[in-house]
């Protein structure tokens, strides 16, 4: 796996600074309006992350930007439109899947503000986030990315990684196959999250250690079902 949605991020241990394109920001290339200028962007950044190793790559940033000065909008698709985002997403997944990464739609969900990100509450109700916020993320769904990431912020009170609301929204209603993985240190339980549907503890497996894991299985918190669900 490696970041993200404004093209391939370098570490010390792929290159450093200087060994990457720097991409036209999302936000920049979703004002074109242009569906084949995405497609290309798209395809230009996945050909990267492929030849340099990576098979996942944490991107696009496909979230709604509600408040002006929220730290990352520049990486998100959509602007403020969900129609304008949700035609944009599709060819974007189509473009960096199309050379053989998979993509990971993020961040799952109302994910709007940096500020106070790890502790904020995105209070929104069910109608106006499947007719605002979730339309990009279905475009997503129907164009076949394989990843979400689920964010920091919380939804109602109730973090993304463990909100069984919205998680089962994307996995039941929008028919979402693929696996959901956290933020990095997003995961804040390990039966909450196991049982609202959260696959993959990022960057690693605190709340989803082996002990952990066990402990709820044998105190019957969680099932194996559970975990072959999250493991398949």
């Amino acid at each position: 796996m490696q970041d993200g949605p404004q093209g391939f991020r370098t570490t010390a241990k792929t290159g450093g600074n200087g060994t990457t394109t720097a991409w036209p920001t999302a936000l920049s290339a979703a004002a074109s309006w242009d569906v084949d200028v995405l497609y290309s962007w798209a395809q230009g950044i996945g050909e990267e992350f492929r030849d340099k190793g990576a098979n996942v790559a944490l991107a696009p940033g496909i979230g709604i930007a509600r408040a002006a000065n929220a730290g990352r909008n520049f990486e998100y698709l959509c602007g403020e439109d969900p129609i304008l985002g949700s035609r944009l997403v599709t060819e974007v997944i189509k473009g960096i899947q199309g050379t053989g990464v998979m993509t990971t739609a993020k961040h799952w969900v109302n994910n709007e503000i940096e500020t106070s990100r790890m502790r904020v509450s995105a209070n929104v109700n069910e109608r106006v986030r499947f007719e605002l916020y979730y339309p990009p993320f279905q475009s997503a769904v129907d164009a076949g990315a394989l990843a979400v990431m689920c964010a920091y912020n919380r939804i109602n009170d109730v973090y993304a990684c463990e909100n069984n609301e919205t998680l089962s929204h994307l996995k039941d209603a929008m028919g979402f196959q693929g696996w959901v993985m956290s933020d990095w240190t997003a995961t804040k339980s390990t039966v909450n999250s196991v049982l609202a549907g959260l696959d993959q503890e990022m960057p690693v497996g605190y709340f989803y250690s082996n002990n952990k894991l066990q402990d709820a299985l044998d105190a019957g918190e969680v099932s194996m079902e559970n975990i072959d669900n999250s493991v398949t």
